[in-house]
């Protein structure tokens, strides 16, 4: 069964997180702090992450930055912030999900088994994707095109990691939205068209053959020019 991290400072929900949890099979470790959630997180072995943003010591969202220099491990934010800048915020430095408190224990271990869904399908020997010349190394956070590093935010890599997952299949930008964005997302809903067009801005142009392309009135595929 999958090994858990969980880094929340109020101990009582800690307590009452790691009991639900226990009891669904999981394996789970505890961290009070964001200094410490840091190291346990980069000491590695974690399947899936849990962190509070709101933590002494580091923040979560300092945490997460911290953590995506070298991990690609899934983490789900879990905090009392409900504002949409405080999730925008929190899903761009490269969150999975985002939870508010007070939250139901079932919606949190909802949460968890589609994550560790999502993550499970990586295809490859190492979490490997690619497509004519351009490869993803997901435990590095690494992308590349004709051997050329490629800088991606966050939601870019989510983005892609989601369109090379599903190559050659045209994606609805409903579908995008909600798998990359979460079901629950409450902005504006061109935000696919903006960060496709950030995609080819990297992935397309600079280079001779294109990858991305739209679907007239249907949406977004990633595949090879023929």
């Amino acid at each position: 069964m999958a090994r858990i991290l969980l880094v929340e400072d109020e101990e009582k929900l800690a307590r009452f997180v790691e009991l639900e949890l226990t009891h669904e099979g999981y394996r789970v470790d505890k961290a009070f702090d964001g200094r410490a959630g840091l190291e346990k997180a980069e000491g590695g072995g974690y399947d899936l992450i849990l962190l509070d943003i709101m933590l002494p010591g580091l923040n979560g969202l300092e945490v997460l930055r911290r953590l995506r220099k070298t991990s690609a491990v899934p983490v789900i934010m879990l905090t009392a912030r409900d504002a949409v800048m405080d999730k925008v915020n929190g899903l761009d430095t490269g969150a999975d999900d985002y939870v508010t408190k007070p939250f139901s224990i079932e919606e949190l271990l909802a949460r968890i088994r589609v994550c560790l869904r999502r993550h499970a399908d990586v295809d490859g020997p190492e979490g490997a994707l690619a497509i004519a010349d351009l490869t993803m190394d997901v435990m590095r956070r690494r992308v590349e095109r004709a051997g050329r590093e490629i800088e991606l935010t966050g939601r870019e890599f989510a983005l892609l990691k989601y369109f090379l997952e599903n190559k050659t299949i045209v994606l609805t930008r409903e579908q995008l939205l909600e798998k990359v964005w979460g079901y629950d997302y409450l902005g504006e809903t061109n935000v696919v068209d903006v960060y496709v067009r950030y995609l080819r801005s990297k992935l397309d142009e600079p280079f001779d053959k294109k990858l991305l392309h739209t679907v007239r009135g249907v949406g977004y595929v990633l595949r090879e020019d023929t």
